[in-house]
């Protein structure tokens, strides 16, 4: 996993030094808040709408127990006693006095993590598939190239002041559990004619005001040219991007203004250039990093499938979460387990520091030290024996971290909202909340089977509400929160943005909506079709009828 070498360690320290001074200036008066706001952001502190926020990365979603203990420990001693894990497989913290900040960053540093670009703009926390290195599907650990971009772009001077924020998103799967098709740049691995493994390079997706997928602007591109043409498409970006509107900044508005086969163009131009200097990467320096992630010691153990389903015969909980919670590892006799921070009535990502203490035992118990973050705001145990499974379900259960629901119905995502965000219109939490308190029984989720809702405050889209099986938005009509639906969004290899399926509702019509979208689905659907399959076979009539049919929801045009 990420790890400090000497240059970080330095980098880090000073930055830290660097900081407590600016935030002494702007304690004594000396700074202005316009003064101090970029510097700042630069460290990952957000003025919200009550208190700072302090935003951490997590590198690709990877980190290790005593990492987790210390996101513990900042919680307990300079926040409210929790944490919220993003989209973007970070942690951020709501409650930060400004006076204790540097000392969060530094007590962060300690353990190897850092806030500096987890905002401004520059290229952000690279993310990454949950299941990197473990997953029986992936071609090649993506988390490698994740960290040589990482290494890449780190104060990257040309690209420290972009027109905008920049993400970017690597998969080494074909089934897309990174999202990568709405981020600026995505890296999607596979295998060309040859069978030789190289990415797919996309181009100008983001969500927002303005919803895009990105484009495919290189259909396969060789590892070792990554560095080059990353540089040539951010080139083109910080010459064409525009500095004058920050609505019309996102590479994504470029992209589709001037059209992909110009963005193209420019790009390939560019990249002739720089594509056999420097930034050639030589496969010492890939095996180098890959070094990082060299998997772990596993025993040679027997798969224990049919084992575990003899169990669950017995035990209907535990199957229920078996069939629902745990993946398939690429190594017989292991296991992924998938921890739902989403259960009943709970904030979807948020966790105390009691229970992150819990997970880093558990990790140091069960899987070998080690966490991960998706981007769904749930963790992951990436190497569990399946020998350990009821185990770890029975502890789990014990801190409700055992939720059978990933991937279901109630594993929402939620941005904060209107109950920390400055930028909300709408609070997003209690609306996520409605819902989950309104689908708890696990036999229910099962048979609606694979569903996602996505939750935004605002047209932000922190909640990725474009991109959710059903997708809620929240806005503001005349001073009051109305909270409008979408349908048939998706993130994964067929990635869509949602349809927008009528007037929007009051928040207490929201669940009675759900409802119907449901009960529609599981009366109009083909044996075994999901809800997605079924709302692009049928399309979006249906489920307006039921929503808007009745005429009892109170709406708003």
């Amino acid at each position: 996993m990420y790890r400090y070498d000497e240059f970080d360690h330095k980098l880090v320290g000073e930055r830290v030094a660097q900081f407590r001074r600016q935030v002494n200036r702007r304690l004594t008066g000396e700074l202005t808040e316009d003064q101090f706001k970029p510097l700042r952001l630069m460290n990952g502190l957000y003025l919200q709408l009550h208190a700072y926020m302090l935003r951490v990365n997590v590198p690709y979603g990877t980190l290790s127990s005593r990492q987790m203990r210390r996101f513990a420990h900042v919680a307990r001693t300079y926040d409210r006693g929790f944490g919220h894990f993003t989209t973007r497989q970070n942690i951020q913290y709501n409650w930060i006095a400004l006076e204790k900040a540097p000392d969060a960053i530094r007590d962060l540093a300690d353990v190897e993590i850092t806030t500096i670009q987890s905002s401004g703009n520059c290229v952000r926390n690279i993310t990454s598939d949950q299941y990197a290195g473990v997953a029986r599907d992936e071609i090649a650990d993506p988390r490698v190239y994740c960290e040589l971009l990482r290494q890449y772009s780190f104060l990257h001077p040309e690209f420290s002041y972009l027109p905008r924020k920049f993400k970017i998103a690597v998969t080494g799967s074909a089934n897309d559990r990174a999202a990568v098709a709405i981020h600026d740049i995505g890296l999607r691995m596979h295998l060309n004619e040859e069978g030789v493994p190289g990415f797919e390079v996309l181009v100008g997706g983001g969500l927002g005001r303005t919803p895009y997928l990105a484009h495919t602007i290189r259909d396969w591109l060789p590892p070792r040219h990554l560095l080059s043409y990353v540089e040539a498409i951010l080139r083109v970006y910080n010459m064409h991007g525009r500095r004058d509107n920050i609505h019309k900044a996102r590479i994504k508005i470029i992209v589709n203004q001037m059209g992909i086969d110009k963005y193209r163009e420019l790009v390939e131009r560019e990249w002739e250039a720089i594509r056999d200097g420097a930034l050639t990467v030589p496969q010492e320096e890939l095996d180098r990093i890959a070094a990082y992630f060299a998997p772990p010691e596993y025993e040679r153990l027997d798969d224990m499938a049919e084992e575990l389903e003899r169990v669950g015969r017995s035990d209907a909980d535990f199957a229920q979460w078996l069939n629902g919670n745990v993946a398939a590892h690429k190594v017989p006799g292991y296991a992924i387990v998938n921890v739902s921070l989403k259960a009943p009535g709970a904030v979807p990502g948020d966790i105390t520091a009691d229970r992150m203490e819990v997970v880093a035992d558990l990790a140091d118990r069960y899987s070998m030290g080690e966490i991960r973050i998706n981007h769904r705001q749930n963790l992951v145990l990436p190497n569990v024996r399946q020998s350990d499974l009821h185990d770890l379900w029975q502890a789990l259960a014990g801190q409700a971290l055992a939720t059978p629901n990933v991937g279901k119905l109630t594993d929402i995502i939620c941005c904060p909202g209107l109950d920390y965000c400055a930028l909300a219109n709408a609070r997003s939490i209690p609306v996520a909340r409605d819902i989950s308190r309104r689908f708890v029984d696990v036999d229910q989720l099962a048979a609606i089977g694979q569903m996602t809702i996505n939750v935004s405050g605002c047209m932000n889209a922190c909640g990725h509400h474009h991109v959710g099986h059903i997708g809620i938005l929240g806005v503001d009509k005349r001073g009051q929160e109305f909270f409008q639906l979408t349908l048939g969004g998706s993130s994964d290899r067929n990635a869509a943005l949602g349809d927008r399926l009528g007037p929007a509702l009051a928040q207490e019509d929201v669940p009675d909506a759900i409802q119907a979208i449901v009960d529609t689905y599981l009366e109009i659907r083909d044996p075994d079709e999901r809800f997605l399959d079924t709302y692009r076979r049928v399309g979006i009539a249906p489920f307006k009828e039921a929503v808007y049919g009745s005429g009892h929801a109170k709406a708003v045009a």
